[in-house]
């Protein structure tokens, strides 16, 4: 019996030895392979250059512009209630969202916010694409009668009165729109019959020049929104020590289980399919398969938007654009 315990230990000694060779091995080994450290890189925020240039905007990257845009953003004066501005949706302190499942302008609004943080990397603008510049999605919400509910000359004339030498010193001279007779307070091709009719009465020249304002005011707040761009989070300090090689600072950057999640992220879950680069999104449109739910309405998503785009008013094709045609790239291609 002895001599059998004592075989028995020498081998569950040989067997424990062998295994701590096995786990000093596996410990000695590199925590992610070459491939999985470039995708891992290529998610890095590091890699994000500045927006693409929107050729449709000549102020798209001027201070004064932004600043004014800024002074938009911010002014519940845009809007029928004068209590409803773009930041009312889209709130700095909940990443440029509201955190509602349907946002609140005037009224109810069918889909929820999306938010602002980068959006000027992205060729669309929208749940469904229906915009195609940053300029052209500001203009959208102010005349939806459920988000900002106004109109054109309202616009105009709070520019005017508020705003005018910031605005004149980006876009020059506004028109004389203290003439009320050319230049009515209410008027827009809205939804509101008054306005509609009143818009309809204005000479085209006047319309053309109010639209232009329009236009203008849209390519002030996206030259602020283009400004908005992502800082890093834990994951980006992360990379940065695995690119230094500093193994103290990526212990510190993220947990065990939440490399965990990262392995499965660029792995067995093909998560990078969808969210890649360092955006973590391709900027495309995806059917999820889900139907509908009951009394909300049937979202058909970019089968809808793609005509809304190719017939806006100020998309990159339109005599509001800056660019020329053959720049329209997406809009052509589309």
């Amino acid at each position: 019996m002895n001599a059998k315990r004592v075989a028995l230990g020498l081998v569950a000694l040989a067997l424990l030895a062998a295994a701590g060779a096995a786990g000093a091995w596996w410990l000695n080994q590199p925590e992610w392979t070459a491939e999985e450290l470039a995708t891992i890189r290529s998610l890095w925020l590091d890699q994000l250059g500045p927006p693409p240039p929107d050729p449709s905007n000549a102020v798209a990257d001027d201070p004064e512009a932004a600043a004014l845009g800024r002074a938009v953003f911010f002014d519940a004066r845009f809007s029928a209630n004068g209590r409803v501005s773009c930041a009312t949706c889209h709130q700095p302190g909940k990443a440029f969202t509201d955190g509602l499942p349907q946002s609140r302008g005037v009224g109810a609004v069918r889909r929820n916010a999306p938010t602002l943080v980068g959006v000027a990397h992205s060729a669309w603008q929208f749940w469904d694409g229906r915009k195609d510049s940053v300029w052209a999605q500001a203009l959208g919400p102010l005349e939806d009668a459920n988000e900002h509910g106004g109109n054109r000359t309202q616009y105009a004339h709070l520019i005017y009165r508020h705003h005018r030498d910031a605005y004149e010193a980006v876009f020059g001279p506004l028109p004389p729109l203290d003439d009320a007779a050319r230049f009515p307070p209410s008027a827009g091709p809205v939804a509101d019959a008054e306005a509609r009719a009143a818009w309809e009465a204005m000479d085209p020249a006047d319309r053309d020049a109010i639209s232009r304002v329009y236009a203008n005011l849209g390519k002030a707040i996206a030259a602020f929104v283009r400004r908005i761009q992502p800082g890093p989070a834990r994951f980006d300090a992360y990379v940065a020590a695995l690119v230094a090689g500093d193994a103290a600072a990526a212990r510190a950057a993220l947990d065990a289980e939440e490399k965990a999640g990262l392995r499965l992220f660029i792995g067995k879950g093909n998560c990078t399919q969808c969210h890649n680069g360092p955006l973590l999104a391709n900027h495309d449109f995806h059917s999820t398969g889900t139907p509908p739910s009951r009394g909300v309405f049937a979202d058909r998503g970019r089968a809808d938007g793609i005509p809304l785009a190719r017939d806006d008013e100020f998309n990159c094709l339109s005599g509001y654009s800056d660019a020329a045609p053959e720049r329209c790239l997406e809009l052509r291609f589309l």
